[in-house]
């Protein structure tokens, strides 16, 4: 039997689908099969995650291989399961090259009902405790079609099957963790308000290969999430920015000083408190102000971790139950949290390493902060980024306060409400950003507000100057001026 496939691919080579021809590589069709192709096939064949598979292929899956001949969708899953997801041994995973994605939508009645995806994809071996041996690279043409408002694979060519063509960036990636002592990297990517690349290389401890699902401690990351918490409060009328926060929450070791009273939302969000970053650091151990709140910038956590009391306190719920119900639900954030729940997965965690390259005794917490320790994954956070980036579904007025100039750091430099804002881009382009840091975390979040472009760089370790100045400056292109941040 002659399939449809083979006249589809037939027909896009020799051009006869003239109407349908290939989508810009900035559209939303493209994006989004780009981001399906990242998530479906790290998640169902690099990650064996069968349920996964089942749920996101058609009924009626057509398999064509040059090698291994026809498969439908029973002997697809079959020899899926015990081939490729079966035994502890070298297990093979797939990657695609980005640059060579092709889409061509397909119609009927003038609705787009499906899509065909064309590209090359390399393939390798993984064993525990040695690194990746590409095995070998070929082309691909993906039928993708639209169930329930959800793009399902319908139909697969996997041909002209060769010898390794080692793709230079995955090398580089590689190489650079390596050689710098840092086990795992995560990578997020959006283009035009869609995240449409998620990818983890490296370990999440030396030895264990990292999921795409890999949890990451983000530190600082935290705080965004927080910020974005509190103004969707803010903008449903429940908070007023600039409301004194003695109200619902005073600190123990600042009730005697009446500046505690000038406290704000607005001011927490900018970092104009006058807290230290932490009381700790302080020899008393207390908190207190080191200047008047509002009076000058100067990083705080102890500021978010002020806020956090307030709101739960004025709105008798937790951190965990405002951020669910106002960031992670309509974000579609599924996999985050801020401690140590009965939920999370402790087998994906990127354990910590040091300078050096040792690891770092793992803290568990069991109550979530402010201003630090949310435990996350690339894909959730880079649905928050997208859901950011998009507006939040916040009043477009709010938006444009949030990425307003509130307090100025240096030139070009300033703090809008809960995001460092960078202004010396070409083009009037300007770059909302926040990094964390803890021992043995380095993180980084950009969005481009015009563009709606953005990035998002996990590490699990702590030398990490080299491979941030690589990733940023010769692959995205983006500058010096984005690393060596807070």
């Amino acid at each position: 039997m002659i399939n449809r496939i083979f006249f589809i691919a037939f027909f896009i080579t020799t051009g006869i689908f003239g109407a349908y021809s290939q989508v810009d590589e900035n559209s939303e069709l493209f994006r989004s099969l780009k981001q399906q192709d990242s998530i479906f096939f790290e998640r169902s064949f690099n990650q064996c995650d069968l349920e996964y598979l089942e749920e996101n292929i058609t009924a009626d899956l057509e398999f064509y291989h040059d090698k291994g001949g026809y498969q439908d969708r029973a002997t697809f899953l079959k020899n899926t399961k015990e081939n490729i997801c079966a035994g502890t041994g070298a297990k093979p995973v797939r990657k695609v090259d980005e640059n060579s994605l092709e889409v061509f939508p397909m119609y009927k009645n003038g609705k787009l009902y499906a899509a065909i995806q064309k590209g090359v994809h390399h393939f390798y071996l993984r064993e525990k405790g040695k690194a990746e041996v590409q095995t070998g690279t070929a082309k691909f043409t993906h039928v993708w079609r639209l169930e329930n408002r959800s793009w399902k694979l319908a139909e697969v060519l996997s041909y002209d099957h060769g010898e390794p063509a080692m793709s230079k960036t995955i090398v580089n990636i590689e190489q650079l963790l390596k050689e710098n002592a840092v086990p795992a990297l995560g990578l997020g990517i959006i283009e035009k308000g869609k995240l449409t690349k998620v990818e983890v290389y490296g370990t999440l401890d030396k030895t264990t290969p990292a999921p795409y699902n890999t949890i990451f401690k983000v530190a600082s990351l935290t705080k965004p999430v927080v910020a974005v918490t509190a103004l969707k409060l803010i903008d449903k009328g429940m908070m007023n920015l600039d409301e004194p926060l003695h109200q619902y929450w005073t600190d123990p070791d600042l009730r005697s000083d009446e500046r505690h009273k000038l406290l704000t939302p607005r001011l927490v969000l900018t970092h104009q408190t006058g807290f230290p970053n932490w009381r700790y650091l302080n020899e008393t151990g207390k908190l207190a102000f080191e200047f008047d709140p509002g009076s000058k910038y100067q990083y705080s956590g102890e500021g978010f971790e002020y806020l956090r009391k307030a709101m739960e306190s004025k709105f008798g719920a937790s951190i965990e139950q405002l951020a669910e119900e106002h960031v992670f639900s309509p974000a579609g954030m599924t996999d985050t949290r801020f401690w140590w729940d009965e939920e999370m997965d402790e087998s994906r965690y990127a354990q910590n390493f040091d300078k050096e390259g040792k690891k770092i005794e793992t803290t568990k917490y069991y109550e979530a902060n402010a201003a630090a320790n949310l435990l996350t994954t690339v894909e959730d956070y880079g649905r928050f980024l997208s859901y950011v980036i998009n507006g939040a579904e916040l009043s477009s007025d709010l938006f444009q306060e949030m990425q307003s100039r509130q307090v100025k750091l240096k030139e070009n430099d300033y703090f809008g409400l809960g995001w460092e804002i960078l202004t010396n881009f070409t083009g009037g382009e300007y770059a909302l950003l926040h990094t964390g840091g803890d021992p043995g975390v380095r993180t980084l979040a950009v969005i481009f507000p015009k563009s709606k472009n953005g990035y998002l760089i996990f590490l699990n370790a702590e030398n990490v100057d080299a491979i941030l100045e690589t990733i940023l400056n010769d692959w995205l292109y983006l500058g010096k001026e984005l690393w060596g941040r807070r």
